[in-house]
């Protein structure tokens, strides 16, 4: 993936996405394209519209941070995409990743995620590879795969991959649309991040290819740097799930995180997790149900 190939589809598509009404201009006559003309975001950014032109015709790689931040302010930019824009107008600044040997999460990483008993974890490689998960959390998002699957990387599954191809991935989110959108921005996050990274390429082409779905929300270039939140789950064996998740991301080079889900104490939540938990091979630990009793699982 070119990062000013990247960039010029970002512009593109984040300024067909305003309307004049919405920055304070007005709109004459019909236009024959949606959105802002480069003109108008040009005048916006207070850039020549030549320049802004060669910014997303993908010729300009050295463009000076009060000009991007120009034209993120004109685009009304939130936090995280503003951040991708630095990464794709500046590809200089970000790190090249090539095919290198299958990556591989830490031991102490893996030892940790599955002393946690009663908290579904996985830990995820860069491009969302999943490299070790707990037995909870291999019961909770991949109970159809077998637990040992992450060990090998001809076996490892990835979980974009089987959000958008595995029927039972699919089934699994109540609010798949939701989910698949965080998905895809999450993507798009690290593709600004990153040059050169054959691995990811080759995962985007994939399931462009093989999913319209992707395709269609890869174009819109969303872009969110999910850290936490809700999922909303329907679970074959326990039912529906609403389920906190946090994300730890390890502070070294590797861009492996932590993907942990908890429940709210005494939701039907907390008690299917705890039903869910008791055919695993854990330790037993007392919960609290809804109903304010004790039950060790």
């Amino acid at each position: 993936m070119s990062n000013l190939s990247e960039l010029g589809e970002f512009l593109r598509v984040r300024r067909a996405a305003l309307q004049p009404e919405d920055v304070g201009l007005m709109n004459y006559g019909i236009r024959r394209v949606p959105g802002l003309r480069r003109e108008e975001l040009a005048m916006l950014a207070g850039v020549s519209n030549t320049y802004y032109t060669r910014l997303e015709q993908g010729l300009s790689n050295n463009a000076s941070e009060s000009v991007i931040d120009s034209i993120a302010r004109a685009l009304g930019l939130n936090t995280d995409e503003r951040a991708h824009l630095f990464n794709l107008a500046r590809p200089g600044k970000t790190k090249r990743r090539t095919l290198t040997k299958p990556d591989k999460a830490r031991p102490g990483t893996v030892r940790l995620v599955r002393s946690m008993f009663t908290t579904p974890a996985v830990v995820l490689g860069r491009r969302s590879e999943v490299l070790a998960w707990n037995p909870l959390g291999h019961r909770l998002v991949g109970g159809h795969l077998d637990l040992a699957a992450p060990e090998t990387p001809s076996t490892r599954p990835n979980m974009t991959r089987m959000l958008f191809l595995d029927p039972h991935t699919r089934e699994l989110y109540s609010r798949w649309q939701e989910e698949a959108t965080r998905a895809v921005a999450s993507l798009r996050l690290l593709a600004g991040m990153t040059s050169d990274d054959l691995e990811l390429a080759a995962l985007v082409g994939e399931l462009t290819m093989k999913s319209p779905e992707f395709a269609t929300l890869w174009a819109k270039h969303p872009v969110e740097n999910c850290m936490s939140g809700l999922k909303y789950m329907h679970h074959p064996e326990v039912g529906d799930l609403e389920l906190n998740f946090e994300v730890l991301t390890q502070h070294d080079e590797s861009g492996h995180r932590i993907l942990m889900y908890t429940a709210d104490p005494g939701t039907p939540a907390a008690e299917a997790l705890q039903l869910l938990r008791a055919d695993t091979d854990m330790p037993t630990a007392s919960v609290t149900t809804s109903t304010g009793q004790t039950a060790g699982v």
